[in-house]
């Protein structure tokens, strides 16, 4: 059994980008510029927003952070968006989500220029990713399939369920691990709350991806001897046994689906470092017009 360090393989993505961006710089070329728009003060949104701004100076990458009360109107916030999209400094941008409700995500998503989308949110990047063209694919599935090729985790005719069908995760997922690539050709099953027979599926699965928020929900039962097990999951629940009084527990029951597992990411430090170095990627690909040319 092998555990997928989701923590390391990140560093070593952020490190490769490092050295290219030396290299720009070195030539006179354009430095990447991530934007962040950050609405209110939701404490796991600021940590994760300020976790970005200081990554991008670690690699060398310009940042910027504009901050916005959550009594913005929607109309300022697209008129914000309008001017990103049109500044030439800036190479991508995210708004960090959720937004306030009287302020509509779908549609602060389509404003953004689809060439600057390194979320990967908007429905052209959506589209093209369905259709298996250069795109900005979103950082969690993205990650994903770093970590799958980075250990060289054969796809090609294995069988992939994916739990959950969320626009995030679980959808996306099913259609990168069934497209005609590596990773991919799979033949995928994709479950949700609706599905009758998930253990059933579950122990007929080479590779389980675990994305329905639900703490510990996949248990050894469900998993067959040497699959591959991705934990996308994240609960956070009380705990004595901590300093913070707080543990991360995932999709997975850990400690009994390890074992008859051939590789498996844990929480936390599997999936979830991998998504700032998906969005740091993304960028890089934004500031050398290697998607939209």
């Amino acid at each position: 059994m092998i555990i997928i360090d989701g923590k390391k393989t990140s560093e070593e993505i952020q490190n490769e980008i490092a050295k290219e961006v030396e290299a720009i710089k070195a030539s006179g070329g354009k430095v990447p510029h991530l934007a962040a728009i950050l609405v209110g003060n939701d404490g796991g949104s600021e940590t994760y927003v300020a976790s970005k701004v200081k990554t991008c100076e670690k690699i060398g990458f310009g940042s910027s952070l504009f901050r916005y009360p959550d009594t913005i109107t929607e109309a300022e916030l697209l008129i914000k968006i309008d001017e990103l999209n049109n500044d030439p400094v800036v190479d991508g941008f995210i708004i960090q989500l959720p937004l306030p409700k009287h302020i509509s995500d779908q549609k602060v998503i389509e404003r953004i220029a689809p060439k600057k989308d390194v979320d990967g949110f908007h429905p052209s990047n959506v589209g093209r990713m369905a259709l298996n063209m250069p795109t900005y694919i979103s950082a969690t599935p993205y990650g994903i399939l770093q970590l799958l090729e980075r250990y060289k985790i054969e796809t090609s005719g294995k069988h992939c369920v994916v739990i959950g069908r969320s626009n995030i995760v679980g959808s996306p997922m099913s259609i990168l691990m069934a497209r005609n690539a590596y990773p991919g050709n799979c033949t995928v099953t994709l479950t949700h709350s609706k599905t009758k027979n998930l253990q059933e599926l579950c122990l007929q699965a080479d590779i389980i991806i675990a994305a329905l928020g639900k703490a510990e929900f996949l248990t050894a039962d469900m998993v067959k001897q040497g699959a591959v097990v991705i934990d996308v999951g994240i609960t956070r629940i009380k705990s004595d046994k901590t300093k913070s009084g707080w543990k991360l527990l995932g999709d997975v029951k850990f400690d009994e689906v390890a074992p008859k597992c051939a590789f498996i990411t844990p929480v936390p430090g599997g999936v979830g470092p991998m998504t700032i170095a998906s969005l740091l990627m993304n960028t890089l690909k934004a500031s050398k017009g290697a998607v939209y040319k």
